[in-house]
């Protein structure tokens, strides 16, 4: 497998910005590293291009004859190698080398059909649609992974995503020419595509794993017997007698949750102390002081696990480096060649995109709250990936929920390989 190209730009005309991402995807095309005849192509756009989706899909279609396959939405940023394009117009694109065997596009109007064995698959639903983490559950269970990566579409303007196989229309589309909104979209991959997929909260745990004990719809009343905002407050060292300071800690603090089919909590923490991919992070949206209960942004039962955590830049910048390393580790073999060794030991500035790194491309799916300045300043985030991964291939969009496995979550990122095939 070679490197995937790959492509970004940023322009008020959308043809500027695709003449700037064609360029870049030729120039790489060109080059041995890279494919020279990739047929999937991953697009991902701001919400200021896509009142223009279909005719974006038509030019950059017809510019790339040998680009068969098409999928991506819309986000408020975009995402490439290093760089986002965050509440700006711009577009960014992959061109993926799979077996053709090896990968299905589908939508809502045209599901994957049962000849097709899928291993997992990447998501982009509208969140509009009703169920939504229903259905991607029911998708997930279609894998024989159960492992689902992606994200909710997000926009301020017409939500889109891009669906188009073989003549550039899946047949039941109709009129829509691979643009659409509503449901779910994507591609499957097969058992020959190797991915490895990592999710990070950035959430730091105050409070170690404890079981609530009951509940009522959204809201937990007791844990561990009692009352659950006696014990949010005494993990937090705070009192209702100073109830400015209590409200202020309290806004800043989410809760982690495992059901009891997700496994123990303890378990569920990963390295270091941070939230392993089985917690879903849920805001607490309010207090009930009559029954000593806290509200939570889920649908609370007894049973679950709960710990209490918060969000700052260092935990989200921390854990980010954990998955990256974590991706690498995994993929970086016992015995380094001298190639591998040398790619690997580049200095920054140095780097290129290189196959002995053993990642082809990547996708990354981050929440739209996490963008810039939650990481420092704009970029930051991409910049980080950069640094801890490597220079790799990447594109992706600033999700409005993101996916992986068969949970649906906020305020996270989901990073995912393709790695080199032997």
């Amino acid at each position: 497998m070679h490197l995937f190209p790959h492509g970004h730009a940023t322009h008020p005309d959308w043809t500027m910005a695709a003449g700037l991402v064609l360029a870049q995807l030729r120039a790489q095309m060109a080059l041995p590293e890279y494919a020279k005849s990739p047929t999937l192509a991953l697009l991902y756009i701001t919400d200021h291009y896509a009142a223009s989706a279909n005719d974006i899909l038509d030019h950059l279609s017809a510019e790339l004859p040998g680009v068969t396959d098409w999928s991506g939405t819309v986000g408020v940023g975009v995402s490439s190698n290093n760089v986002e394009y965050f509440d700006e117009p711009a577009m960014a694109v992959m061109l993926c080398d799979l077996p053709a065997d090896q990968y299905r596009v589908f939508s809502g109007v045209a599901p994957l059909g049962a000849g097709f064995d899928a291993a997992t698959a990447l998501v982009h639903v509208d969140p509009a649609t009703p169920d939504v983490s229903e259905l991607v559950q029911e998708m997930a269970a279609r894998t024989t992974s159960g492992y689902l990566f992606g994200g909710l579409s997000a926009s301020r303007a017409r939500t889109v995503q891009f669906a188009a196989a073989g003549d550039g229309n899946i047949r039941g589309h109709g009129a829509a020419g691979g643009v659409f909104s509503g449901g779910l979209s994507g591609v499957a991959f097969g058992p020959g595509v190797p991915l490895v997929s990592r999710v990070t909260q950035g959430c730091q745990p105050v409070s170690g794993f404890r079981t609530v004990t009951e509940a009522d719809q959204n809201l937990v009343v007791t844990i561990g017997g009692e009352p659950a905002l006696d014990v949010l407050m005494g993990e937090l060292g705070v009192s209702l007698d100073r109830p400015q300071e209590a409200l202020d800690a309290i806004r800043a603090t989410l809760v982690g949750l495992v059901r009891p089919s997700e496994g123990d909590g303890a378990q569920a923490m990963g390295r270091g102390g941070n939230f392993g991919s089985d917690v879903i992070v849920r805001h607490i949206i309010g207090l009930d002081p009559a029954r000593r209960g806290i509200a939570i942004s889920d649908q609370a039962s007894s049973g679950m696990q709960l710990a209490f955590c918060q969000r700052n830049r260092e935990a989200a910048r921390s854990d980010l480096i954990r998955i990256c390393a974590e991706i690498r580790e995994e993929l970086e073999p016992l015995e380094l060649t001298m190639e591998t060794a040398t790619a690997l030991a580049a200095s920054e500035a140095e780097a290129a995109a290189h196959p002995a790194r053993g990642i082809a491309g990547a996708v990354y799916v981050s929440c739209s709250g996490r963008g810039g300045p939650h990481f420092g300043g704009p970029s930051a985030e991409l910049q980080i990936v950069r640094r801890a991964l490597g220079d790799v291939p990447l594109v992706g969009f600033f999700a409005g929920g993101e996916i992986a496995r068969h949970h649906l979550y906020g305020y996270t990122g989901v990073l995912t390989v393709f790695a080199q095939r032997d």
